[in-house]
């Protein structure tokens, strides 16, 4: 009997992940009220709420935060993923906006030392890293440490990428580090508009002169 037991719950579990990563919803509610926990994970240690954030799932990540699964709790087979991050570094905003709503912090760093905006930063994705920040992400949090980009600023990641449009996100909220920045997207081949929109922020602070700025 115990056999039989393990043997449908396994299934239970399988078919939650299964309708998670296929977007049908309505299953996944009513595996959850069948019994199948929200904290279920799969046999790789994946929480199925780190699913549906890294699969751009909303409605599953809703379902699954409604039944009690926790937006803070890290899965993966060494425990070091975050659903935040997982989302973050996909460039889904939606999930983004309802983990932070439902009080993932945005600054949480997970394995390697990667929090959700230093993953949005470096994949050019603007509009998930406006929403970082407008929910309180700091914007000179360094990146993650080892080699020589050590404890990167995000604002120096953004204009080596060449992504002006998060430069501009970062800048309306105050990004610092800015003259490295400025360097950085001179010093490669990025484009000349994320030299115009870090080098217009600078101007006024250097009094406007045309020295050797």
């Amino acid at each position: 009997m115990t056999n039989e037991r393990t043997a449908g719950s396994d299934r239970a579990r399988d078919e939650l992940f299964s309708a998670v990563y296929e977007g049908r919803d309505d299953t996944v509610v009513a595996l959850l009220r069948s019994g199948v926990p929200a904290e279920a994970t799969d046999r790789d240690g994946q929480s199925a709420l780190y699913a549906a954030a890294v699969s751009d799932e909303p409605g599953a990540v809703r379902v699954l935060l409604a039944a009690g699964a926790d937006p803070e709790r890290a899965s993966g087979a060494d425990g070091g993923d975050l659903p935040l991050c997982g989302a973050a570094c996909g460039g889904h905003t939606e999930v983004v906006v309802t983990l932070l709503a439902a009080g993932a912090r945005p600054d949480r760093r997970e394995a390697y030392g990667f929090t959700a905006l230093a993953w949005a930063v470096g994949q050019g994705h603007a509009d998930t890293v406006e929403a970082l920040l407008a929910h309180g992400a700091d914007p000179d949090l360094p990146g993650p440490g080892g080699g020589a980009r050590d404890g990167e600023p995000p604002l120096v990641t953004a204009a080596r990428r060449g992504s002006p449009s998060t430069v501009r996100a970062l800048l309306r909220h105050g990004a610092g580090a800015r003259e490295e920045a400025l360097a950085e997207a001179r010093r490669w081949t990025a484009p000349e508009a994320v030299e115009h929109e870090l080098h217009a922020e600078l101007l006024p602070v250097a009094g406007g002169g045309g020295g050797g700025g």
